[in-house]
């Protein structure tokens, strides 16, 4: 009987030259097919590893991406090869690598980069010129400051826009305010989060896309030689079964200043109501800061609910407030936890009073931009009255890819994590941009409504409009104040229709840039035969534009905003009528204060 096999004493001279021959052949093939690998790590100079850095390998021009961890395992058909890593926020290096050597590579941040620290506008119109800009600023310790937009003319600026995102926060901080009988600063009134509180008229997008648009062109209630444009578009609801496993790290501040009754106890209750929505694919991890640093609750299924709100319930306040080392740490467990596709999120929890390691607001930019590319979406719940740090908080959700809510009360927390889960943590559009291009045949001057910029941000030349994230079901109404060419109903014809719009945007997990365009037709319609809902929206506007002392409605009273408010109202919506006792509650107390000026 014979085999295939032979031993090395049996193989005859032939056989020898053959199997050499094999062996050659081979490890040519097996070389060019790329035997080698180049392996190494990514981190920055604190050595905090560096996931997402792009990886550009010379010799194919193919593109990689580091881990969860920093770390990179590339095959290569050479010995030595070069990359060029980058990742925004650092230097791009460009090294020479070998096989068979681990390569620990290290990117210096761009403190006085662009990039990193350029001021970032909400809205911009393009090629404006800032000798064109008038110049108002006002101040404020907490609050960012803001600049109202302004009258454009649509003849040499016809294109302008603004960033999309799901904010709330200045409805509900104005509420408590009010609540309090006091009266509300300025810059903490931002019209596009009052009008995001509400669900103007939500119209599922058509089947093949992530946003439906509508448009109505009507009457200025407080200027009658303008005209108000609505622009609303609606984001796509995710279907319930098909919602991604959820990587949540709850990021608690357990501060000193957290005791008190609308702080940390206040945060206990909504995050008890988030656990009730969370499945057995769902994991929750819950890191604290305050007299120390840590992880409070290991990552845990969303199954084991009694566990998870144990937790929540055994923590309690003390100490300082090191909020830099909790984002830091709270970052490491979500990057430790990361689910590919699935929706990985930090929601930090405080009154935004940071006071050890990095506290100012610049510096926290920069400490949160180092995770930009992370995959990991970062949404603030604020809460507290006093040393409530608004400024601080906005900045943190915006350049963490994330959204920003203010919980004043329970019913407010239910709202945001229970009623509007899906709008606050499943994100379907990521750097969501609005561009509007009017037509100047039909159009003398526009006015964005809302949006307004930062003084910073508008002094400095090199700004440029930073996108927002879009949550599942999200409603945006975009309003723009008008001024005809020609005070007729009709506004003469335009072929090409009122506006241009066009929404840009990426969609989760992906770098390919996106866009759906809309028409905005030229139909006039009287303000009277408006949807109920879009008359409801310009009364939150009237009352918006009183609190910020917008010079462009002086004209407008507490009780024109009340009259429009009850007749569009929908008698079964609840915020609706809760937010008429606001206008009630205000003019009380603005009125007051102004018999006391007259008195003294």
């Amino acid at each position: 009987m014979t085999t295939g096999f032979h031993s090395r004493a049996q193989m005859t001279p032939l056989l020898k030259i053959t199997a050499a021959i094999s062996l050659l052949v081979l490890f040519t093939v097996s070389s060019a097919q790329g035997q080698y690998y180049l392996r190494g790590e990514v981190r920055d100079e604190k050595n905090n590893a560096l996931s997402n850095a792009k990886i550009l390998l010379h010799s194919t021009r193919f593109v990689y991406y580091s881990g969860s961890s920093g770390t990179f395992g590339i095959t290569s058909s050479r010995l030595a090869d070069s990359i060029t890593i980058s990742l925004e926020g650092y230097q791009p290096l460009c090294v020479r690598i070998e096989t068979g050597k681990y390569q620990n590579i290290t990117l210096k941040m761009l403190y006085s980069s662009v990039n990193l620290q350029k001021n970032k506008l909400v809205s911009v119109t393009r090629n404006l010129h800032p000798d064109d800009r008038n110049k108002r600023t006002l101040t404020g310790e907490t609050y960012s400051s803001l600049v109202e937009n302004e009258f454009i003319s649509a003849r040499k600026y016809p294109e302008t826009g603004c960033a999309i995102h799901t904010d709330k926060a200045s409805y509900s901080n104005i509420r408590r305010f009010l609540g309090m009988n006091t009266t509300v600063p300025t810059d903490a009134v931002r019209i596009e989060e009052l009008l995001n509180y509400f669900s103007f008229d939500y119209t599922p997008p058509p089947p093949d896309s992530t946003f439906g648009f509508k448009s109505y062109l009507s009457d200025c209630p407080w200027n009658p030689l303008s005209r108000l444009l609505y622009i609303h578009a609606s984001a796509r609801k995710i279907d319930p079964e098909k919602i991604p496993p959820t990587n949540l790290v709850f990021l608690i501040d357990v501060s000193g200043s957290m005791d008190m009754p609308n702080r940390l106890p206040l945060l206990k209750s909504a995050f008890k109501l988030l656990v009730d929505n969370l499945r057995e694919k769902d994991t929750v991890s819950i890191v604290v800061y305050g007299s120390s640093v840590g992880v409070w609750l290991v990552p845990t299924s969303g199954i084991e609910k009694e566990k998870i709100r144990k937790s929540i319930e055994d923590l309690y306040p003390g100490g300082s407030t090191p909020g830099e080392s909790g984002i830091r740490t709270a970052y490491r467990l979500a990057k430790s936890q990361f689910i590919p596709g699935g929706n990985n999120r930090v929601i930090l929890a405080t009154d935004g009073d940071f006071n050890v390691g990095q506290t100012s607001e610049d510096e926290l930019e920069k400490l949160i931009t180092q995770h930009q590319q992370s995959g990991i979406y970062l949404t603030c719940l604020g809460v507290g009255m006093g040393n409530y740090k608004d400024s601080k908080l906005e900045i943190l959700a915006k350049k963490g890819n994330g959204n920003f809510a203010y919980l004043d009360n329970e019913k407010e927390a239910e709202k945001v994590l229970v009623k509007e889960l899906t709008q606050t943590l499943y994100t379907v559009a990521d750097d969501a941009f609005l561009n509007v291009s009017f037509n100047p045949s039909v159009i003398r001057e526009y006015r964005l409504i809302g949006f307004d910029n930062k003084v910073n941000a508008l002094a400095d030349s090199l700004s440029e409009v930073e996108g927002g994230e879009v949550g599942s079901g999200h409603s945006l109404l975009a309003m723009f104040e008008l001024v005809p060419l020609s005070q007729s109903l009709d506004w003469g014809h335009a072929e090409d229709g009122l506006a241009k719009v066009t929404l840009n945007y990426k969609k989760p997990g992906d770098s390919l840039g996106r866009s759906t365009t809309y028409i905005s037709p030229l139909a006039y319609t009287k303000f009277t035969e408006l949807p109920k809902s879009y008359r409801f929206a310009t009364a939150v506007t009237m009352f918006a534009g009183i609190l910020k002392n917008s010079p462009f409605m002086k004209q407008v009273t507490w009780n024109d905003a009340s009259a429009l408010a009850s007749e569009a109202q929908n008698p079964q919506d609840a915020i609706q009528a809760e937010f008429i006792t606001m206008i009630a509650k205000a003019k009380k107390i603005y009125g007051h204060r102004k018999r006391k000026k007259l008195l003294e």
